[in-house]
């Protein structure tokens, strides 16, 4: 192995810099090897500046830095890029383009950090013929094959950090909080922080919730002598029989935008009489320095990205499995998106304690 690549795909989440680091040390300490950046994505192999080297002095002091050095692009689609041909704007297909960029730079592998989107493109092109290793990133944890994605602690901290300072003005003003918090179709981050967080209501993709029983919960503690409620609602949360709520539509590039529902939920209780604030904490979630958790997880991912490498172990992914690193074929860790389980502890804990997940 002599000269490795590495991308970061979709978009940003804390812990990225640190998979470069370890991926970058370990590559050049242990096997001599060339390590190359591919900036802002697949989109680097498409332009002159795109490919920079990568030695210790680049990676040095970005262990705690959040976003990735290297830049991201979560609509960089090389199958669905958008150009400008005779005035006109159409879709074209890259990605023959881009696996030659491979081949013409003799890359004995490329390591893509990134999402079940990335990865997704990076298995289609193994088929292909590019020797490329998957290293799992979103801070939704999402992805199947692995118990944990690097960002998700940091952004789980943040959310709950976020109810902890909502719960002292919700109760100095007698309001019921409506914090709406990332996660697209999975809702572990609004599980695992309205569960840290003491919330009342959880709303989630998981289980479509009734308005009427968000609204009986909130009843519930007045009637107990508590005067505020708080609800922790993931994005892609939907009421019974209803849909979820979109700030913007999607194309064969873009895809469709989850955001709005928290201020549904929220104009809803504030009709049954109940002052209600509704905050979106969106991109605060994924900012900032990553936990030591994330560092941790990521620098093992990224050592042992390289490792996996050097063995030849192409179109696999990196993951931790009962708390230690080990690696599975990208197309299982694709099949099955990781998603709440209704029936597992932290749902079974957040009930028996009366959290409502506004279906009962």
């Amino acid at each position: 192995m002599k000269r490795i690549g590495i991308l970061t795909g979709g978009g940003d989440a804390p812990g990225l810099n640190a998979v470069i680091r370890a991926a970058v040390k370990t590559a050049i300490t242990s096997y001599g090897c060339e390590v190359l950046g591919i900036r802002d994505g697949y989109d680097g192999f498409l332009n002159e500046q795109g490919i920079i080297p990568l030695e210790m002095k680049d990676v040095s002091g970005i262990l705690s830095r959040g976003g990735t050095i290297l830049g991201a692009a979560n609509r960089g689609n090389p199958y669905a890029r958008k150009v400008m041909r005779n005035g006109r704007e159409v879709t074209i297909d890259v990605s023959d383009e881009i696996v030659k960029g491979i081949q013409r730079l003799k890359m004995d592998a490329l390591l893509v950090l990134g999402g079940d989107g990335t990865l997704r493109i990076a298995h289609e092109f193994y088929l292909k013929g590019a020797p490329v290793i998957g290293v799992p990133k979103t801070i939704d944890n999402d992805i199947g094959g692995t118990e944990v994605t690097f960002g998700f602690d940091t952004a789980l901290n943040i959310a709950t950090d976020a109810i902890d300072r909502l719960h002292t003005t919700a109760e100095a003003h007698h309001r019921v909080m409506v914090l709406e918090l990332m996660g697209r179709e999975a809702g572990f981050i609004a599980l695992h922080a309205g569960v840290a967080g003491g919330a009342d209501v959880i709303l989630i993709p998981e289980i479509p919730f009734k308005f009427e029983s968000v609204i009986a919960k909130i009843r519930q503690r007045v009637a107990h002598g508590s005067s505020f409620s708080i609800l922790a609602v993931s994005e892609g949360a939907k009421p019974l029989g209803g849909t979820q709520v979109f700030s913007r539509g999607g194309d064969e590039i873009y895809v469709p935008r989850l955001g709005g529902i928290s201020q549904v939920v929220g104009e809803y209780i504030e009709k049954q009489g109940f002052e209600t604030r509704v905050t979106v904490l969106g991109h605060l979630q994924r900012g900032g320095t990553p936990t030591a958790f994330d560092r941790w997880l990521a620098t093992r991912y990224g050592a042992a990205a390289v490792r996996l490498a050097a063995r030849g172990g192409f179109d696999r992914m990196v993951a931790l499995r009962g708390g230690q690193i080990t690696d599975v074929a990208l197309e299982e860790a694709l099949a099955v998106p990781r998603r709440v389980d209704l029936n597992e502890d932290a749902v079974i804990t957040a009930r028996g304690m009366g959290i409502s997940f506004g279906d009962e």
